[in-house]
């Protein structure tokens, strides 16, 4: 018989990697053709910013290293270079989480939104020291701006959707 603790982690790590594939999805939709235009949050970075401070236990890291190598894939960037980056920044505010739980939303969000700046920043540095074509600063900035505007979209949809919130300890020092 399956423990229901464990039977909840895992409902959890496939409904992450189910929303991620999701996204994935969406993201490779033809929605527009004409160029310009604001460009999208990326959801997927919120998603996973949001459930690593939450339920750091139902995001392992091989999980997050498979789903974010598989969107450098499908959507033709460097293989493995966002991956890595987002990959330190989530372990970053994983070993950060138990400070994160006493702090307000406030101060949560400014904190994901400076991991998040030095994500984007440092993809872009490590690209223009390779010389790989990429984006407008502009483009660049303002797709980090529309990231971190949904941010707290995202948390909220974590937690009223899928009812994903910080798991409290059980008596046992393991978490429920």
């Amino acid at each position: 018989m399956i423990d229901p603790v464990t039977a909840h982690r895992w409902s959890f790590r496939a409904l992450y990697l189910g929303v991620a594939a999701l996204l994935l999805f969406l993201r490779l939709l033809p929605l527009s053709t004409a160029p310009g235009g604001i460009p999208g949050p990326d959801l997927l970075l919120c998603l996973t910013f949001a459930w690593v401070l939450r339920r750091p236990d139902c995001v392992p890291p091989l999980a997050l290293a498979a789903v974010f190598l598989l969107e450098d894939l499908l959507t033709m960037r460097p293989p493995g270079l966002w991956t890595l980056l987002v990959l330190l920044a989530a372990e970053f505010l994983r070993d950060r989480r138990p400070m994160m739980r006493s702090l307000p939303f406030l101060a949560e969000w400014s904190f994901v939104a400076a991991v998040t700046a030095a994500v984007v920043l440092g993809n872009r540095v490590l690209l223009a020291i390779t010389m790989v074509p990429q984006p407008g600063l502009g483009l660049t900035l303002l797709q980090l701006v529309m990231t971190l505007v949904a941010y707290p979209l995202v948390v909220a949809g974590s937690r009223y959707l899928f009812g994903v919130q910080p798991a409290e300890l059980d008596g046992a020092g393991g978490r429920t």
